[in-house]
């Protein structure tokens, strides 16, 4: 991939904001970038990955590290959502043991949104909270690096154990998105749109247009769209940090797509893909509250555009669907809790919504298969 230049956000959290920086080349650059901001070289660094990963860029971060008078041990684990567990976590954190890891050490996330919920939530933990570094490699992950959510799944809902901690600086090295299979492309680009869909109709609408670029990698038109789905992410948790409020329009289809990925089993349906079908029933419940069903219409257009799926596969059982939602931490008071779109653009967060009304949208949107 071609030089893009740096392009830098800054999540705004007072004395514990940070930088995103998103470019090429970053990774080979990660050393120099430590010392700038003080990472004290005396400490251990843990760096995670997964086993797709390692042998792609672990050992250009490791020389740049170790270039720069840091000491690394590297942990590995299983590629695929099922890595986001209570026993991945307790082999990461023996591996954090064995390294000789202090309270100055820092986690290093290098991989997708699995790996970086991971990693992140065993910086969280070990010794109540140490540094925390995140150098995403996939789309997907534009979105969960940053904003400080970290956690791992239970067999019955997902990111339910977890945290919020919030990284030091997230390094976004373009470089390493050449690397991705054509369905992780496509599943990255789910939560594109969806920072465009929440926040700014122009962007969503500009990805449509351009999805043909995006999908091909294109360096500027990629350089784009992730770092305005960054600057949206950022400008929502620099407003909520915790998700008080505002911060839970950011789950925007995540209510029916966590549940169609716990259905499944973690890992049958892509994030991205769960959450695609989610935001096009999301869009369908938005009538039912009166508004256009022109938003539905530009929803399952705009995943379509990105090869997305637009339905629950038939052999999905509803019951399990309805259960797992319940399980959700989107579930509160005996009320089903969604993000509503009211336009392309804008989102309500609805407490009120029948269960009876969720039930006859998921039946509604069965009978497809997972993707075009």
């Amino acid at each position: 991939m071609a030089e893009t230049g740096i392009r830098e956000l800054k999540v705004e959290l007072g004395d514990r904001s940070y930088p995103i920086l998103i470019g090429s080349g970053l990774l080979r650059q990660c050393g120099t970038l430590f010392k700038e901001r003080g990472f004290p070289a005396k400490s251990p660094i843990l760096l995670v990955t997964d086993a797709a990963v390692e042998h792609l860029y672990a050992g250009t971060v490791e020389q740049s590290l170790r270039e720069s008078g840091y000491a690394v041990a590297r942990a590995v684990v299983p590629s695929g959502e099922k890595s986001k567990s209570l026993t991945a976590f307790d082999d990461l954190i023996t591996a954090a043991l064995e390294a000789g890891l202090d309270r100055k050490s820092t986690v290093v996330a290098l991989g997708g949104g699995v790996v970086g919920d991971l990693a992140g939530f065993v910086a969280a933990s070990y010794m109540r909270g140490v540094r925390f570094v995140q150098m995403p490699t996939t789309i997907l992950a534009h979105d969960s690096s940053v904003g400080g959510k970290v956690a791992v799944n239970h067999r019955l809902a997902k990111n339910i154990i977890g945290a919020f901690h919030q990284p030091d600086f997230v390094l976004y090295d373009l470089d390493t998105l050449v690397s991705l299979p054509a369905r992780e492309v496509s599943a990255g680009y789910a939560e594109v749109v969806k920072h465009g869909l929440i926040w700014d109709a122009e962007f969503a609408r500009w990805c449509g247009d351009n999805a043909e670029r995006l999908m091909r990698l294109e360096p500027d038109a990629l350089g784009r769209a992730l770092y305005e789905g960054c600057r949206v992410k950022s400008i929502v948790v620099s407003k909520d940090e915790r998700e008080n409020d505002l911060r839970a329009i950011l789950n925007l289809g995540h209510t029916i797509g966590h549940a169609l990925e716990a259905v499944a089993g973690y890992g049958e349906l892509l994030h991205g893909e769960a959450i695609a079908i989610g935001m096009v029933g999301s869009a369908r419940l938005a009538a039912k509250f009166g508004y256009e069903a022109s938003i539905e219409t530009e929803t399952e257009s705009l995943m379509r555009k990105f090869g997305l799926p637009v339905r629950i596969p038939e052999a999905y059982d509803t019951d399990a669907i309805m259960a797992a939602m319940m399980h959700d931490k989107k579930f509160s008071e005996g009320n089903m809790v969604f993000v509503v779109p009211t336009a392309i653009g804008t989102v309500e967060i609805r407490n009120d919504v029948p269960a009876v009304w969720v039930r006859e949208i998921v039946e509604s949107l069965k009978g497809e298969s997972v993707r075009r």
